[in-house]
């Protein structure tokens, strides 16, 4: 079929069945000045055209004729409500010749599947665009509705809003924060954004560091101060209690814990909870400034790795509508931070440690105090020649952690390390990157001194690598 025939120079149109949706069509664009005949076999219609200055003639649009009188159009738009007069329309004008565009109406997939092999450039189902239109329109009545309870929530702060991001927060968790706050301070209403454990990844504090924003440890300030309180991006990551009410719940994952939240917009249906501020930055028609335009795309970026991950329509249109406002300098110098000498001595550990079974690799790289440089090593080894699964582990103060990586789209990384450690340590983390933490002791009963150290690394090395090539289904021969 021919492709030569671009939307932008069409200019003239055939509409075969001029019902309802057939009119609707013509009258825009008769409104547009575009030449449009239009075929019907109601006289009665083709007159009541007539009458308002439309080129209509008369005819059953499964003649054999009519690929005759449409053959100097450029768009052929057979839309009657008779969906087999419409197939034998579209192979009647494809027997004719090939240089036509044609669009065909549908009733449904079948009938769409068969004006395809019909020859129809494009098939609509107008009960589908009816019901897409009507989604949209609940969707943005729904988000307005949200937007303003949200409002009403954040406007009766009476002092002081605090944001809690999750445990160790994430690129993602950080911009849905600086977001909210934007919201909340563009409301008149100051805001803090605080967190439990630390910012431990480079990128991470690269990316705190170079956006400019301040966060704060919940132990360093007065919790009970606040007298609202926000779970953002806060679901899956709580090894502290929340021992007071919480007001905000926004979060693109299920809470563990049940919160009776005066407002909540929980989205699973979504890959980040940066895709869900976004949408609420529009609808508060937020002034976006580059600080938090960057935060959001990165956040969204980072959570679908770069949009190869769980990736919905939805994020993609949100990172779209961040594109042009971000920062993007910013962004490569945080997707680009610079490597730490330990960092460079836990690769170096990690590469002369490793067994390789299959395409797994399984390493130790000794004892660590920065874990970010676990995940880097573990990434790192993804790119040696043949592997697709990693898994670096070291000793960090009175604990085992390990970090992982896969690429083989039949592994589950995070369900790897559910299995292999499900009783002594709780994973976190994605299908392609996790993380867990064990306490050292489970292993080996033995307490840490600088006397045992290569003792306790001994026994933890053989109890971790035996566990993780089980928990990957991998033997001794690499099978």
């Amino acid at each position: 079929m021919s492709t030569g025939i671009t939307m932008a120079s069409m200019s003239t149109y055939a509409i075969l069945g001029c019902g309802s949706v057939g009119y609707a069509v013509a009258e825009e664009l008769a409104d547009e000045g575009k030449d449009v005949l239009i075929i019907d076999a109601d006289d009665g219609r083709v007159e009541a055209l007539r009458d308002q200055d439309l080129n209509a003639k008369t005819a059953d649009i499964a003649d054999e004729e009519v690929p005759e009188a449409v053959a100097d159009r450029d768009v052929v738009l057979i839309l009657s409500t008779d969906i087999e007069a419409n197939q034998t329309a579209v192979e009647h004008i494809r027997e004719e010749g090939d240089e036509q565009f044609i669009v065909a109406r549908a009733s449904d997939p079948v009938t769409a599947d068969e004006l395809r092999e019909a020859g129809a450039d494009a098939v609509i189902n107008p009960s589908q665009v009816i019901a897409d239109a009507a989604l949209r329109a609940l969707e943005t009545g729904e988000l307005e509705h949200k937007a303003g309870q949200l409002a009403d929530v954040i406007d009766a702060t009476e002092s002081k809003l605090a944001i809690l991001a999750h445990d160790n927060p994430g690129p993602d968790s950080i911009a849905s924060a600086v977001a909210f706050r934007a919201i909340a301070e563009a409301r008149g209403i100051e805001a803090d954004i605080l967190y439990d454990g630390e910012i431990g990844h480079q990128e991470d504090r690269a990316f705190v560091n170079l956006i400019g924003v301040e966060l704060l440890a919940r132990d360093e300030v007065d919790f009970e101060s606040y007298d609202t309180l926000a779970l953002v991006d806060h679901a899956r990551s709580m090894e502290r209690e929340i021992e007071r009410p919480v007001d905000v719940l926004i979060d693109h994952n299920e809470p563990d814990a049940d919160y009776e939240a005066a407002f909540t917009d929980v989205r699973s249906n979504v890959s980040s909870t940066s895709t869900i501020l976004t949408k609420y930055v529009q609808e508060f028609d937020l002034g976006l400034d580059d600080t938090v335009a960057t935060a959001l795309l990165y956040g969204i970026r980072a959570e679908t790795l770069d949009f190869k991950r769980d990736t919905t329509p939805a994020d993609l249109t949100a990172a779209s509508y961040l594109y042009p406002f971000a920062d993007h300098d910013t962004l490569e110098q945080v997707e680009s931070p610079s490597m730490s000498p330990e960092t460079l001595d836990v690769l170096a550990e990690a590469i002369r440690n490793r067994e390789v079974r299959g395409s797994h690799l399984v390493s130790n790289a000794g004892f660590i105090h920065d874990r970010d440089a676990l995940s880097q090593a573990a990434q790192h080894l993804l790119n040696l020649e043949g592997v697709t699964t990693t898994a670096v582990f070291a000793i960090d103060d009175e604990r085992i952690t390990l970090s992982a990586r896969s690429k083989d789209i039949r592994l589950n990384i995070r369900n790897v390390l559910e299995d292999a450690f499900e009783d002594i340590g709780e994973a976190v983390g994605h299908s392609t990157d996790a993380t867990v933490t064990i306490p050292l002791g489970i292993f080996t009963g033995i307490e840490t001194s600088d006397d045992n150290r290569e003792t306790l690394l001994q026994l933890t090395e053989e109890a971790v690598r035996r566990k993780l090539f089980a928990a990957m289904g991998v033997d001794e021969n690499g099978n």
